[in-house]
């Protein structure tokens, strides 16, 4: 018959290509013990599945699918603890509408981003736009366009390179706190239906998924490394390069490594500018965020205790020292962190230093 074809060469190669990421865990400067390795391992494969799920699955931006860049297994980039983070794929020459109500959750906002991940590593910004920019109804609820012309009311720009919305919202509190709800939709011309899966499109999608997990792997790596240059200290940076990489221009970035020997921790001291949030966590080499949903790995400004002069006091230790605000190491005796001032009057550096707790 006309029009056979064999489709089993196309997934060895992405098999191939997919195991290529595997060589972030042979680097000159990642660590070689059994814990490292071992979250290396199962990081290549949470971002196995976060990339089908966003190139494969959601990957239709005439039916764009608002899906979890994060939860509380898969983690990227020092992932926040406190956020609810969507992601969903567009095209600029498409219009948007995105539909909602704020509820109770303080700290809402979308990025339009161009998305290179899999090629140099950045997610350069495209628009911004934040709960404190937008017009509501009476009852919270809002309406928002996404295009690259303006409209009127709430107004969230594209470029001609857009590729990707990210949601972000960040809580207090996620126990008693509403998440915003929020959906997306095309306006405008476009097809009806989706169009029939072809060869050509499914190898594209699984080809860009294997070259997303090796560029995020690798992004990610690069910047553990220029953390561990500067260790227990607050890394001196450009925040352009975080903003670059997707993140919030609302927030100041206070990455670090930590190595720590058995029986010291690292401890932390910060006097809070006038600021909307702040927080603190602890991550492992692959900037995963670390067990938040069993174990103390962050503080936040809202659950901190404060010194009597308002200042604030963290200890990363294996156990809690009986002094300042405890973050559980959770077996790591070193690994990198991340320190959040979230639409801050000002940005000062928090001081660190080694203390030994035996």
């Amino acid at each position: 018959m006309a029009d056979q074809v064999h489709l089993d060469s196309v997934w060895r190669q992405f098999c191939a290509a997919l195991a290529e990421a595997g060589e972030v865990l042979a680097r000159p400067a990642t660590p070689t013990a059994p814990i490292d390795q071992a979250e290396g391992l199962r990081y290549l494969s949470r971002l196995t599945r976060t990339a089908l799920n966003m190139l494969v699955d959601s990957a239709d931006p005439d039916f764009p699918r608002l899906f979890m860049l994060c939860d509380d297994r898969i983690k990227i980039g020092a992932d926040n603890p406190d956020n609810i983070y969507q992601q969903c794929v567009v095209s600029p020459d498409r219009t948007y509408r995105i539909t909602g109500k704020r509820n109770t959750v303080p700290y809402f906002s979308i990025g339009s981003k161009a998305n290179r991940y899999a090629t140099d590593g950045t997610m350069v910004s495209t628009g911004e736009l934040e709960f404190a920019d937008m017009e509501f109804g009476a009852d919270g609820s809002f309406e928002v366009i996404v295009s690259r012309e303006r409209h009127p009311g709430n107004w969230l720009p594209m470029a001609e390179d857009t590729s990707l919305l990210i949601v972000r919202q960040t809580f207090d509190d996620k126990r008693t706190q509403i998440a915003a709800d929020v959906q997306v939709e095309r306006i405008g011309s476009g097809p009806a239906t989706p169009a029939v899966l072809t060869p050509a499109a499914i190898e594209g999608q699984l080809t860009g998924a294997a070259q997303s997990v090796r560029g995020t792997a690798n992004t990610f790596a690069n910047w553990s490394e220029w953390f561990k240059g500067q260790s227990n200290a607050i890394y001196n940076g450009d925040q352009q390069v975080f903003w670059k990489a997707g993140g919030d221009p609302n927030i100041w970035y206070g990455h670090l490594h930590f190595d720590l020997a058995p029986g010291e921790a690292l401890v932390i001291e910060a006097q809070p500018p006038e600021c909307r949030m702040w927080n603190f966590q602890i991550d492992n080499w692959w900037m995963e965020s670390l067990d938040h949903v069993h174990q103390k790995v962050w503080v936040n400004g809202s659950q901190a205790r404060y010194e009597a002069d308002g200042s604030v006091v963290v200890v990363c230790a294996d156990a809690d020292p009986g002094f300042g605000n405890w973050i559980d190491l959770a077996g790591h005796r070193s690994g990198t962190g991340l320190w959040r001032w979230i639409g801050a009057s000002e940005y000062p550096v928090p001081r660190c230093r080694v203390i030994s707790l035996d």
